[in-house]
């Protein structure tokens, strides 16, 4: 079983994945981290020696690989990639796919307080452009986020996050709770 962890940056994927992939003693692989290593470069040297459409091209095939060869992973996303090519498509098809929901507000005062240099798309922006931009862009991604197999709302969720996974339908390994 794969899970993949979907959401706007910042919403806490990495962190998540990380605990849910040692409660259910799966490997944990983060999609820009593998990026990264595979192309040499950080994501912000990514787009801006080589550009945004090279990145994603990159990212969906790394996604791509990741998917067909892998098991027993939870697989962290970056925020834009089930909105390019046929990603959603092979996200749903290969994987048990989460959402992890923030509001807009929670969101920006997470980016706000992490080094956004390394986010090349929020690396300028001040406190409105920031919050602007999410609010734009959540319009824009959460067609394709709101698609997933489990839509998490942690600030509304009153059991715990790994619960809700483990007690999918989808989830098909039986795990000692």
């Amino acid at each position: 079983m794969i899970i993949t962890l979907m959401g706007y940056m910042g919403s806490g994927k990495t962190t998540f994945g990380k605990q849910l992939a040692r409660k259910l003693s799966y490997h944990f692989f983060d999609l820009d981290a593998e990026i990264e290593k595979n192309e040499g470069l950080s994501i912000s040297e990514i787009f801006s020696e080589k550009g945004e459409a090279y990145f994603r091209e990159t990212e969906s095939k790394i996604l791509t690989n990741l998917l067909r060869n892998k098991n027993d992973v939870v697989l962290s996303l970056g925020g834009g990639t089930p909105c390019f090519f046929n990603n959603l498509d092979l996200i749903k098809k290969q994987s048990l796919s989460v959402y992890i929901k923030l509001p807009v507000k929670t969101l920006a005062q997470r980016l706000q307080q992490s080094n956004k240099n390394k986010r090349p798309l929020i690396s300028g922006l001040n406190s409105k452009e920031l919050n602007d931009f999410i609010e734009k862009q959540l319009i824009e991604r959460e067609k394709f986020y709101l698609q997933a197999d489990v839509v998490i709302e942690p600030l509304n969720e009153k059991r715990k996050w790994h619960d809700i996974i483990i007690n999918h339908p989808r989830f098909s390994r039986v795990i000692d709770k």
